[in-house]
């Protein structure tokens, strides 16, 4: 699973600091004591944020104030994650991906993770949405519920798509990091995007917040059961074809190698492997185009466009592939980063 390996670590690299952690190595000043300072006005630019969003009441206001709050130290208890989710949860508006999110309202020391209330719910409110199953699916094998994780398993495959929410809360996120000016003390002042460097920074940092199904825990599953049962082996083909088209790189990879190995078509095997190769390059030169934004106004503007008109975390990044002229398939002499 290489490639889904790499693609987890570019992401995770590219898109994952949010504006707090991601200060010291954003800033360029000469001293850590300038640094230090620049962390100290980002975490408060970002509770700033946080306290003009949680008036409004709306539904993905609060998710994005949540998603904001998730990573800072000490938060107030009315601002916490805990306290910001519940809220949301609780809205008119309120929709799957805010019961999304609330997988992460729990205690990893207690292995209380994902929230199970959270995934009770989602099989209630998202029952096509195969993202929704798969965090099922890793729950009940984890308790060895064999029989309760094939039942996962077929409504996965039977799902009518694959959505991780990424997209809906990075649509939130982009609108609520444009509602203030960052002052000054925020930004870097090596860097000539300026404050859309900064709210591009926040938004797809913070959108990393939301959680994500343990994917490699639906590969082993079908990777262990299918040799052994056609049935499992053809709701795993099944939900590889779905993951395909799925709304994150992490879920296209999956299903991409799901392909890889179990399909018995030499030419199929084939396919699957030049696309997740494809994949690779997509992710890979996305992540450039985002870690160009830091510095490049023109580049940070767009992607915050882009984020603002909504979609998927895949639809993004072909968008903005396209937009800059990079061709979704990699060059023939292109090999992966190992």
């Amino acid at each position: 699973m290489r490639g889904r390996r790499l693609i987890a670590l570019i992401l995770a690299g590219a898109l994952s600091a949010t504006a707090a952690a991601a200060a010291p190595q954003a800033a360029h000043h000469n001293t850590a004591k300038a640094a230090s300072s620049r962390q100290t006005a980002l975490i408060a630019f970002q509770n700033d944020l946080i306290n003009v969003l949680v008036p409004s009441g709306d539904a993905d206001r609060l998710l994005a104030a949540a998603l904001l709050a998730r990573p800072l130290p000490n938060p107030s208890k009315l601002n916490s994650f805990h306290a910001l989710i519940e809220r949301a949860s609780r809205v008119d508006n309120a929709g799957p991906a805010i019961t999304w999110a609330r997988l992460a309202d729990c205690s990893a020391d207690t292995q209380s993770c994902p929230n199970s209330d959270a995934v009770t719910q989602l099989t209630q409110q998202a029952p096509d949405n195969a993202a929704v199953w798969l965090v099922k699916l890793s729950q009940d094998v984890g308790t060895l519920k064999k029989d309760d994780a094939r039942q996962d398993l077929s409504k996965a495959a039977s799902a009518k798509l694959y959505d991780d929410y990424s997209g809906a809360a990075l649509k939130a996120l982009a609108n609520a990091a444009t509602m203030l000016p960052p002052p000054a003390a925020t930004l870097d002042p090596n860097s000539d995007a300026g404050a859309n460097g900064l709210q591009v920074l926040i938004a797809y940092g913070s959108a990393a917040g939301m959680p994500q199904p343990a994917l490699r825990d639906t590969a082993t599953y079908c990777e262990a059961q299918a040799p052994k049962d056609s049935g499992v082996k053809d709701d795993c083909l099944k939900l590889g074809q779905l993951l395909e088209w799925g709304s994150s790189p992490l879920a296209r990879s999956l299903g991409l190698h799901l392909r890889e190995v179990l399909n018995t078509d030499a030419s199929q095997q084939q396919d699957a492997q030049n696309a997740r190769r494809n994949l690779v390059w997509q992710v890979q030169n996305f992540a450039q185009l985002s870690l160009r934004a830091q510095s490049d106004k023109a580049q940070a503007q767009h992607l915050l466009a882009l984020a603002r008109s909504g979609g998927t975390q895949m639809s993004l990044m072909l968008a903005a592939l396209h937009d800059a002229g990079i061709a979704t398939d990699a060059p023939a002499d292109w090999q992966p980063t190992k």
